[in-house]
């Protein structure tokens, strides 16, 4: 079979379908609210990446050699109309902490340079900015976010007050992973334009959550897991780099597209599993069948309604103002699930989280944040309002002791 006749085998799926048995494999009898974590993937993308791999190995030399850049290259493409962007500017990585690593570890920290980030930044991202601070002697400079959270302005308060002239790279999460209330960028990025502040954002949950225009954005680098909400095969993201930026970005492995270009020195690093960035084709097809904005109210939607829901079940309240949440959010757990115990820490929230999982089959993550315990509940196509009920009066019936 011919790589066009490859490629044309990604038809159109079908657009009347969003319940999980059409498109989703998760297990019967599992209320699965944790989509943010390692996301899921679409039945067919899943087969196609499948495929993939077979097709590769008839005839391998053939596949490699002579038909995978053009492969990559329309996959590209594609993607980059998508989140707003020229093809020359994206390349396909394996994640987004890869494609965070391969920014900051590109640029040449001296002894005193800053970095800056907020206390939410996401625990990974933390220890690659340490690590390169106690390789070159750069200083993080993390500013606290306190909670609940009263409104966008205070967030953008948090830079405006902290970020010095100069600084050498700022880096934010568009949705913090924990905390996953929306980062008001169009106001924060052009505060840092004015300081002279290069900015790096970790998209990892927006691609599929919000609407993507990064020309418009304008980061200096940007980078987005397409495995968790956009619904790709595990083992797929992408990095985007300004174009007057892109000579000083390197891949993390020198391979033999070295010298060839930004896109060649990015999709030669060594052999590797390419069908998770080819089934890429099915999930875009799937959401131009179905419409990104018809996902994309169905989840942000069910999630508000999700929120007010155990809010009023529980007494308690959301982390941050409801329209900072798109398909995730943040509620304050009952303190009398945890009423009896003295201090409450990561231990706590794991063992309600673990509680949850063992007794009523419910998959939630639970945070401590600050002294308080949270759940993240997360909403997808396959979620239904009834889950969340579940949740709420199951958390109601759990009482730990000391």
């Amino acid at each position: 079979m011919a790589a066009d006749k490859y490629l044309s085998c990604f038809e159109p799926v079908s657009s009347g379908c969003l319940s999980l048995d059409c498109k989703f494999s998760l297990q019967d009898g599992c209320t699965f609210l944790n989509h943010g974590a390692f996301g899921g993937v679409l039945k067919e993308a899943l087969t196609a990446s499948q495929e993939a791999q077979v097709y590769a190995e008839r005839q391998p030399l053939r596949f490699y050699d002579r038909e995978l850049l053009p492969l990559m290259v329309h996959v590209n493409r594609r993607l980059a109309a998508f989140v707003g962007c020229s093809p020359e500017e994206v390349v396909l990585m394996t994640n987004a902490t890869t494609a965070l690593n391969t920014v900051i570890k590109s640029i040449p920290f001296k002894p005193g340079d800053k970095i800056f980030c907020l206390s939410v930044t996401y625990g990974a991202v933390k220890k690659i900015l340490q690590w390169v601070c106690g390789q070159t002697g750069a200083v993080l400079q993390e500013v606290k976010v306190k909670f609940p959270i009263k409104g966008r302005e205070e967030v953008v308060n948090y830079v405006r007050e902290h970020l010095q002239e100069g600084t050498k790279l700022a880096v934010f999460d568009h949705i913090p992973s924990n905390t996953p209330f929306i980062l008001p960028l169009e106001e924060i990025i052009p505060v840092c334009k004015t300081r002279n502040v290069p900015v790096l954002i970790d998209g990892a949950h927006a691609l599929g959550v919000l609407s993507l225009d990064l020309h418009s954005l304008q980061p200096d680098y940007y980078v987005s897991n397409a495995h968790k909400w956009f619904c790709c095969p595990k083992g797929s993201a992408f990095l985007y780099v300004q174009k007057e930026l892109k000579d000083r970005i390197r891949p993390l492995i020198v391979s033999h597209g070295f010298g060839s270009g930004f896109s060649s020195e990015f999709i030669w690093t060594g052999l590797h599993d390419y069908s998770p960035y080819l089934a890429m084709h099915v999930v875009l097809n799937f959401w131009d069948a179905v419409g990104p904005e018809k996902i994309k109210t169905y989840m942000c939607d069910l999630c508000r309604e999700a929120g007010q829901l155990l809010c009023e079940m529980w007494g308690t309240r959301l982390a941050a103002p409801e329209d900072m949440f798109g398909s995730m959010c943040l509620i304050g757990l009952p303190s009398v699930v945890y009423s009896s115990v003295k201090e409450v820490d990561y231990s706590t929230a794991e063992r309600i989280q673990n509680e949850l999982y063992h007794r009523y089959n419910i998959e939630v993550p639970i945070k401590c944040i600050d002294g308080m315990l949270y759940v993240r509940i997360s909403a997808h196509i396959y979620n239904e309002i009834h889950e969340y009920k579940k949740l709420g009066h199951a958390m109601l019936e759990i009482k730990l002791s000391e």
